[in-house]
């Protein structure tokens, strides 16, 4: 999970996706095609790349009416309200901030990435089955860690957990540090005297997250952004009908599914099991048919995935993995709801702040 990212990360699970839904749809004579831009910086003494608006402007015109978005929130907005009143449906695939999915929700922008939220409910979850009640919180000095930090306090509070000590890192970047690190006794030295249960990692930058493990005075299990991780897919998840997907990407890649491949192949399999369903590939028919309630995705996790009407998240379980393992899947068991456990994991109905428009 913390090794460097791929070239192709992404691209390959759109290719998957395409490889699968033309397989799907040729028992109703439908064929699926791709086209990927890439946006990457300008070399020096070159034109800038094409900002994402344009990009997703050019491929609308040539006809496109379902991009799938790996960007930041901000630049997601910006698309989505570009391509406002186009008829063009968007997939969101990377960007975790809940207020995409809150008060800056948009209606044709559709979110497989897990919010912020249901990651932080998955490990609050886990922790309150474990009865690992105590949390001791690491906040790193990104603006990411501190939200990631503020979706896991509302999580603690959801589900009855403690947050009986917090600090700041202020050792800097040591995971990615090769020569000057803080000593031991330095790091004995910021965990010494607390009372807690589980350390908490708020630190999506990857900047110091996986030092923190075994430099603990006391011997504590680790969790959150490094440790014991929450996400929507890892390599050792077998069960499901799972093997044979990771058994065909590493045949199409070279090397085994991320995350983000998976969150790209969702978006586009949402598209084409659609168009199997519906027996037809009208933009505005797939449109409406993804945002059925009724609408079911398969998705290699046991239960079928579908999109919560309030807010277009894809509800999912979530996996908590460890490097080497797959330690637990959320929702745990007992979490009950009147709709699906699945939506216990993220904002629910009734305390959403999404109004699709």
């Amino acid at each position: 999970i913390a090794s460097l990212a791929p070239e192709d990360e992404g691209l390959a699970g759109a290719k998957l996706a395409i490889q699968d839904n033309t397989t799907t749809g040729r028992f109703v004579r439908q064929s699926f095609a791709l086209d990927a831009v890439a946006l990457g910086t300008a070399a020096p003494g070159e034109p800038p790349p094409q900002s994402p608006v344009e990009a997703a402007r050019d491929l609308v015109a040539k006809g496109l009416r379902f991009l799938v978005l790996a960007l930041p929130a901000d630049e997601m907005l910006a698309v989505a309200d570009a391509l406002k009143g186009s008829g063009t449906v968007l997939f969101n695939a990377s960007a975790p901030d809940d207020r995409l999915r809150g008060a800056d929700c948009r209606a044709d922008l559709f979110h497989i990435a897990p919010s912020r939220a249901m990651q932080t409910d998955a490990l609050a979850q886990f922790l309150a089955f474990m009865r690992w009640r105590k949390l001791f919180l690491i906040t790193g000095p990104q603006e990411s860690d501190k939200l990631w930090a503020e979706a896991m306090k509302r999580s603690a509070k959801k589900f009855g957990l403690q947050i009986s000590a917090e600090r700041p890192w202020t050792f800097g970047p040591l995971a990615r540090a090769r020569g000057d690190t803080p000593t031991r006794a330095e790091a004995l030295v910021f965990t010494r005297g607390l009372d807690y249960d589980v350390a908490v990692v708020a630190d999506e930058a990857g900047d110091f997250g996986d030092y923190v493990p075994f430099h603990t005075v006391d011997p504590r299990p680790v969790v959150g952004t490094q440790g014991l991780v929450p996400t929507t897919w890892h390599p050792t998840l077998e069960v499901w009908g799972a093997a044979q997907a990771q058994n065909r990407f590493r045949r199409l890649a070279g090397r085994l599914m991320r995350p983000l491949d998976y969150q790209v192949w969702a978006a586009l399999r949402a598209v084409g099991e659609a168009a199997f369903q519906k027996k037809t590939t009208d933009p505005a028919a797939l449109a409406a048919a993804i945002a059925d309630p009724a609408f079911t995705l398969p998705g290699y996790k046991g239960v079928a995935l579908s999109f919560r009407p309030w807010d277009h998240q894809l509800r999912q379980p979530i996996l908590l993995v460890q490097p080497q393992a797959l330690v637990a899947v959320a929702p745990e068991q007992g979490y009950l709801h009147q709709r699906t456990p699945l939506d216990t994991l993220g904002i629910d109905l009734p305390e959403t702040q999404c109004k699709l428009k």
